[in-house]
Parts: C-alpha cells; structure tokens; sequence
C-alpha cells in the first residue's frame, strides 16, 4: 500500500499530478475557517437589545470601546468595532456564540491570564450580550 503522502491526483489542467495531500489541505483549511453565513452566530433565543442594556449595566465600556454604547470608551481592552468578523476571541478561542457566551460570563476560566474579569452576568445575559456583540460587524 502506498503511504497517503505518496499517493498522487492526475491534474488534467497542468497535465501532470500533484500530491494528494497539497491539493486536499488548503481545500479543507478554507472550509473550515469560517462556516457559512447564515449559522455563523446563531443565536436562538438571545436578545440582542437586552445584551446592550447588560453591557451598559456591568460596565463593558470601561475597558472596550464598544459602538452603540456613548460613553464611556475605554482603551484598556480592544475595540469591539467589526467583531462579528473576527475569526479569534482574545486572539485564541474561535469566535463562535458558545465560547463567546461562556467567555463573556467567565474569561479566566477559558483565557487563563486574561486581564478581562468574570462578569456579574447569568447565562441568558451573557447570550444576549453575545447577541448584542454579533451586530458589530464591520463599519
């Protein structure tokens, strides 16, 4: 049996072949980089509206500078300007609605050494504020 590695593709435009493993991989990496659209940042039964009033409440904005939220900008954690676009959450967990929402809540306990605290936030508060921060998407 010839190792997966070995094996090769006839390419009929280059009229030659190509290892399997080089024409497979970027192919899978694409499709696995972001998933389409419309499943992207569902969110079922999260209220968008009501994570804004929570990001107000516990004081997202003190650190973040957050659109939609006036004052006050804060510069000591990123801008959340264009986050539905981002592929990272603090630049290491997918940006997907479950870590997001579980981040929100407690980022030290997925992002140890994070210098974001734990939010005084239940679970349904952190899916709206998750909500709230998919609408961010690039300005």
């Amino acid at each position: 049996m010839v190792p997966l590695t070995k094996r090769r593709i006839f390419h009929r435009r280059q009229g030659g072949c190509l290892p399997t493993a080089h024409v497979l991989l970027p192919l899978l990496l694409l499709v696995a980089c972001k998933p389409p659209p419309d499943e992207r940042h569902h969110m079922p039964q999260a209220d968008a509206a009501r994570g804004k009033a929570a990001i107000e409440r516990v004081g997202c904005a003190s650190c973040h500078a957050i659109p939609g939220v006036r004052w006050p900008q804060g510069t000591i954690g990123p801008s959340l300007d264009g986050f539905a676009e981002r592929a990272l959450i603090a630049g290491r967990l997918p940006n997907r609605p479950d870590v997001l929402a579980a981040f929100v809540r407690d980022a030290p306990s997925l992002a140890p050494g994070t210098n974001m605290p734990a939010m005084p936030l239940n679970e349904e508060e952190s899916r709206d504020v998750a909500a709230y921060l998919y609408t961010l998407g690039d300005r």
